[in-house]
């Protein structure tokens, strides 16, 4: 991906091309030059949108592959942009039969570029980690809280925007989501699968994300998107592809799978999470770090700089958490104790491990562990549609080609990982 990559890239994004002297031209680093409407800007500068600034896309991965500092802010500038260029794609091929108007593109580029807006610190451990265990099994999205964000920017810094593109864009956002509401367009339902598909699972989001921390963690990426985005057709108002695509469409879900297990769930990157959940918990009563998540006023406050407050701050409330993050700084990290794979005629029924059962089934040599002492973490990687074929719905399929389809798709990995706080793995015996 070096500089002939971006000028080939360059080259290739040439469909919305128009006339750009008010807009704001910006150079990024995977998919070259991306240029920002002033209707856009908008909402780009403001303190709300730039704060994704400070909340990195993959939390402190960076720990572990120094290149990962990329943030949620370009990112979102990056779905942004190729949400666009989808868009004008199916508008060049299939502009005369399905009529995209001008603002179908407007409202699609705009639910790409704030589909983050409210994201939370730390990537995802923020709200599948922290919250449900100070909250008590909550079920709080930053989907849910980017729509509650969107009427902010919009009421605080007077946007003008027509109302139906505003309920379009949250409703986009929403799409792949536990809480997606229903569609308020009865055609043109093709439209909400480009940023967040909650069909079959491939959009822009991914497309951006993939190549983009591939690129920042050092890794190879062998998918490419540019072919997909140029064969994209909408078939029953649904993005289809090529049936001879399914190659490049399961090199899509194989590299997110790969960057899963190399990356998202490396055993240090995991240790660093689990700290660091440990560390916000312990400083929650005090910081009152949890009570933002339902005012966006509030919420838009908090960035991954929360963890730098907790370590530079005397109070002795806050010992404890800033002990936690001087042990993260020094490397001393939980250890890494054991991996249990569940095997896959076991994984519909299994019965998720906790520390009590670990605690539970120590032999008494010596060493007695607490339930404190013990991190499990439950870890699963699919083709993002769990134990269903994700290619079934993205392509129009003749019948004889299913078997080349199906011996592609992989099963789901399910595994238990076990972290010792204080302990070291060699003193035990399980």
């Amino acid at each position: 991906m070096g500089t002939s990559w971006n000028e080939e890239v360059t080259s290739f994004y040439s469909l919305s091309c128009q006339d750009r002297r008010f807009s704001k031209h910006i150079h990024d680093n995977v998919h070259g030059n991306i240029y920002l409407d002033p209707f856009f800007l908008q909402f780009v500068d403001t303190e709300q949108f730039q704060r994704l600034r400070d909340l990195k896309q993959l939390s402190l991965s960076h720990m572990v592959y120094p290149g990962a500092v990329h943030s949620r802010f370009e990112h979102s500038l990056g779905v942004y942009w190729l949400a666009g260029e989808a868009v004008h794609t199916i508008k060049a091929h299939q502009g005369s039969e399905i009529n995209i108007e001008r603002n179908d593109i407007k409202t699609v580029k705009l639910a790409g570029l704030l589909h983050d807006v409210a994201h939370g610190p730390f990537s995802h451990l923020f709200e599948r980690e922290f919250l449900p265990r100070v909250l008590n099994g909550s079920k709080w999205s930053h989907e849910e809280m980017s729509v509650k964000m969107i009427d902010y920017i919009v009421d605080a810094h007077h946007i003008e925007i027509d109302a139906a593109i505003l309920k379009n864009v949250k409703e986009m956002i929403l799409a792949n989501s536990a809480n997606a509401s229903q569609k308020t367009m009865s055609k043109k339902l093709f439209l909400y699968d480009i940023v967040a598909n909650g069909r079959n699972g491939i959009d822009v989001d991914k497309f951006d994300y993939i190549v983009r921390d591939s690129r920042a963690c050092g890794l190879g990426c062998n998918f490419q998107f540019q072919r997909l985005m140029e064969t994209m057709r909408v078939m029953g108002d649904e993005i289809c592809y090529k049936a001879n695509d399914y190659l490049n469409i399961h090199k899509l879900f194989a590299t997110r799978a790969d960057l899963h297990r190399t990356v998202y769930t490396h055993a240090k990157v995991k240790a660093i999470d689990l700290m660091v959940v440990d560390a916000l918990t312990l400083a929650n009563g005090e910081l009152g770090i949890s009570e933002s998540i339902q005012e966006p006023a509030k919420f838009w406050k908090l960035d991954d700089s929360i963890l730098r407050q907790i370590e530079t701050s005397d109070k002795q409330e806050l010992k404890e958490a800033r002990d936690l993050i001087l042990r993260m700084r020094r490397r001393d990290l939980y250890q890494f104790c054991n991996e249990f794979s569940v095997p896959k005629d076991k994984q519909e029924h299994f019965k998720d491990i906790t520390p009590q059962d670990i605690v539970c089934s120590q032999r008494n040599v010596g060493t007695t562990l607490k339930e404190e002492d013990v991190a499990v973490s439950i870890v699963k990687i699919d083709l993002t549609r769990g134990r269903s074929n994700p290619l079934e719905r993205s392509m129009r399929v003749i019948a004889n080609f299913k078997s080349r389809m199906s011996s592609l798709v992989t099963c789901c990995l399910h595994f238990v990982r076990i972290w010792l706080s204080e302990c070291t793995p060699r003193s035990l015996n399980w």
